[in-house]
């Protein structure tokens, strides 16, 4: 099947209730029949999303378990059923275990001919139960294209993307939640105080300039465009909004093209839909997708050489040592 001309696309954000997959499958539903209703193929919910994140790093591991489900468990397969009855592709976070009782931040996308694909998160560090996964992520779509997953700190590798983008993926979903979190570096993202939130509706100026400043949207452009630019693909950045924990997430859902353009984004303190027109033959001359083919892998063998001060995610993510160059 040829690659359509446009994908129409939806990114979504709003605020998990933790631990109530039955309610955040409420909003799943409500929001991805409205990207339906607005014409959309694929609709992209943010990481963790039915069953909340930032919470789980204070719980045991028993308590993780029970919170957990199989890619078939009855949370997914609601998720799988609704795909197929809206015909459109639905991704959805949530913490996966396997057969062995291993626990993974999974992202499934449920495609609408009833066929589930799952990423589970390379660089973990929510919790010292929660394993990194293995093994990139991309596949072919019933729209012609082939799409990768990667979720939230697996963007922040480069290498991650750009692998991403050599196996074939013409859309990149990328799953966060992030913003406001309280980064170790002094001039990294810094914590959106929790006033700010509750007061929203009376004093929404005060609210939108903290999503739009240096600890929401201000920390994504430094780097999310040049994902999408520098390898020529389009991504599709859903993002959780408000109460994360002791966290405030700041949104700011977007879609960003091969160019690097923000097609189409928002940054209401507020659940949200994000829609778009993908224009798929904007790729073949992107300037990403020409860099790309002007590599010389011969060269690039110091990428898979261990350097000797490689660390797992939660220690990189958590440190305050500096980093000697």
């Amino acid at each position: 099947m040829p690659a359509t001309p446009t994908l129409r696309a939806s990114v979504v954000q709003f605020e998990a209730v933790p631990d109530r997959p039955d309610l955040n499958l409420k909003t799943i539903r409500r929001l991805a029949t409205k990207a339906a209703e607005d014409g959309a193929r694929i609709v992209v919910f943010p990481e963790m999303c039915l069953i909340g994140y930032w919470h789980l790093r204070k719980q045991t591991p028993h308590r993780l378990r029970q919170l957990a489900q199989s890619e078939d468990g009855v949370q997914v397969r609601a998720v799988r059923e609704l795909a197929e009855e809206l015909d459109l592709g639905i991704g959805i976070g949530y913490l996966e275990v396997d057969g062995e009782g291993q626990l993974y931040n999974s992202y499934s996308l449920c495609l609408p001919d009833g066929t589930v694909r799952t990423h589970r998160k390379l660089h973990a560090f929510e919790h010292d139960s929660i394993r990194s996964g293995s093994e990139f992520t991309v596949f072919d779509t019933p729209w012609g294209i082939k799409v990768g997953i990667l979720i939230c700190w697996d963007n922040n590798l480069v290498e991650n993307v750009r692998a991403t983008a050599l196996l074939g993926a013409t859309v990149l979903i990328a799953p966060h939640q992030t913003g406001g979190t309280n980064s170790v570096s002094p001039r990294g993202m810094k914590p959106v105080p929790a006033e700010l939130w509750d007061n929203r509706e009376t004093d929404p100026a005060a609210i939108e300039a903290a999503f739009r400043g240096p600890s929401g949207r201000g920390w994504l452009m430094r780097w999310l465009p040049a994902r999408a630019h520098d390898n020529g693909i389009f991504v599709l950045f859903s993002n959780g909004v408000g109460r994360d924990d002791d966290e405030i997430r700041t949104g700011n859902s977007m879609i960003v093209d091969p160019y690097g353009s923000i097609v189409a984004e928002t940054w209401v303190a507020d659940e949200a839909v994000v829609t778009a027109d993908l224009d798929l033959g904007l790729m073949p001359l992107s300037t990403g997708r020409r860099w790309i083919r002007g590599r010389r892998p011969e060269l690039y063998d110091i990428l898979i050489r261990r350097q000797g001060n490689e660390v797992d995610a939660r220690a990189a993510r958590f440190s305050t040592e500096p980093v000697q160059g």
